[in-house]
């Protein structure tokens, strides 16, 4: 369809090909839009390469990254964002947690915990080696910020309920300091984006800028 927009969705930790909201948008947003979702690895590395090659194939519209996802889609510079539940301290964290796995058994402890769904879902292995290289891509990621130059579009959606909130996983302040006043909303529901405020936040919001 000529007039098709193309929008390129990045998962987060865990999630894949049948993630729930892109699932929604595909059913939502009807024709003339085309949503992009394809699984990729949890090596922060080989997935900044896979979603670049996806970003030139596809040529997206738009780009929006969910939860931990959101790091590798600010990093595809030249477009605008939308970001649902960004987890741009998850990287931090991961450094805390690769100095944990030098004791012995935490790798597959970790591996364990955080199991993802079956089906079409990104595997997910805590080695020393993945997880520290988590750090270089996250400063790539920033440096496509407003705080460093970028002209990029960037609008965010935090869930008041969202319990990754409390750790400072997801952080509004954190937000604030590299994207500026005045680029996200608050809703009412947890860091999984709840369908009615897909319907009346996410979606309206991609139709306003893709018409």
């Amino acid at each position: 369809m000529a007039d098709e927009k193309t929008i390129l969705y990045v998962h987060g930790m865990g999630g894949g090909g049948d993630s729930r909201i892109p699932s929604i948008l595909r059913d939502s947003l009807g024709s003339g839009f085309r949503v992009v979702i394809r699984t990729y690895d949890f090596n922060p590395q080989i997935a900044r390469r896979q979603i670049s090659g996806w970003a030139e194939e596809v040529k997206p519209d738009l780009v929006i990254g969910e939860s931990m996802g959101a790091t590798h889609a600010i990093a595809l510079r030249g477009y605008p964002h939308l970001l649902v539940s960004p987890s741009l301290n998850a990287p931090r964290y991961f450094r805390i947690m690769a100095g944990l796995v030098r004791i012995p058994g935490l790798t597959a402890f970790f591996d364990r915990h955080y199991h993802p769904k079956e089906g079409d879902r990104q595997a997910l292995h805590f080695d020393r080696k993945t997880l520290l290289e988590w750090k270089p891509v996250l400063e790539d990621s920033l440096g496509n910020t407003p705080l460093n130059g970028s002209n990029d579009y960037f609008h965010a959606f935090f869930g008041t309920k969202d319990h990754f909130r409390r750790s400072g996983v997801v952080s509004v302040k954190t937000w604030r300091k590299y994207f500026g006043e005045g680029t996200w909303t608050i809703y009412d529901g947890t860091h999984f984006m709840e369908e009615e405020y897909i319907q009346s936040l996410l979606i309206p919001k991609i139709r306003s800028m893709l018409k």
